[in-house]
C-alpha cells in the first residue's frame, strides 16, 4: 500500500463524511415530520394523502438517519490496525487492486459505496456482505481473482493489503 494513505486520516474523513449525511438526513426528517403534523397538512377528504404522504416520507427519513447514526458509531468503534504481510482481507482492511487501473478499497462496517478522497486517490468504502467484499474477504496480498465487469470477466491482483 502506497505509504502516502493514511488508514487513521481514512477512517476520520470517512467518519468525518458519514457525520455530515447524519446531520443532512435529521434536518431532513425533521423538517418534514413538522410538514407532515402541521395543521394545514390535515386531510379535507378521503381523497387527500399530502399528510399521510409526508408522514410515509418522514417516517423514511428518519429511518435513514437511523442507519447513519449506526454506520457512524461502527466506524468510531473500529479498531485501527494495519495488517501484517500474508494476512487475509478482513474488516478495516486498505486494499489496492490492480488490473487495466488501480482502484482503492477499505473494507468498512456500513456505508458501502461512499467514497472518500485523500491525498489524490478516491479509496470507496465496501463492506464485507457486498459481491466485491465477499470476494476479497479471506484473500491475500498477491492473490487474483476473476471480476465481471459491464459484462466482461477481467482479472485483477491484490496488490497491497494494509
Amino acid at each position: 500500500m502506497p505509504a502516502f494513505i493514511n488508514k487513521r486520516d481514512l477512517i476520520a474523513r470517512s467518519i468525518a463524511k458519514l457525520a455530515i449525511d447524519l446531520e443532512q438526513l435529521t434536518t431532513a426528517a425533521l423538517a418534514t415530520h413538522a410538514e407532515a403534523t402541521n395543521e394545514e397538512n390535515k386531510a379535507e377528504d378521503k381523497y387527500d394523502t399530502r399528510g399521510l404522504e409526508a408522514s410515509y416520507l418522514a417516517h423514511g427519513q428518519s429511518k435513514a438517519a437511523e442507519q447513519a447514526a449506526q454506520a457512524v458509531a461502527q466506524f468510531q468503534k473500529l479498531p485501527i490496525r494495519d495488517l501484517s504481510a500474508g494476512e487475509p482481507i478482513s474488516l478495516g482492511a486498505l486494499v489496492v487492486l490492480e488490473g487495466q487501473s488501480q482502484s482503492h478499497y477499505f473494507i468498512g462496517p456500513r456505508a458501502g459505496g461512499t467514497e472518500i478522497r485523500i491525498d489524490g486517490r478516491t479509496v470507496m468504502v465496501i463492506t464485507p456482505q457486498s459481491p466485491l467484499g465477499r470476494q476479497l474477504m479471506g484473500r491475500k496480498q498477491g492473490d487474483t481473482l476473476q471480476l465481471d465487469l459491464g459484462g466482461q470477466r477481467n482479472e485483477f491482483l491484490v496488490a497491497s493489503v494494509v
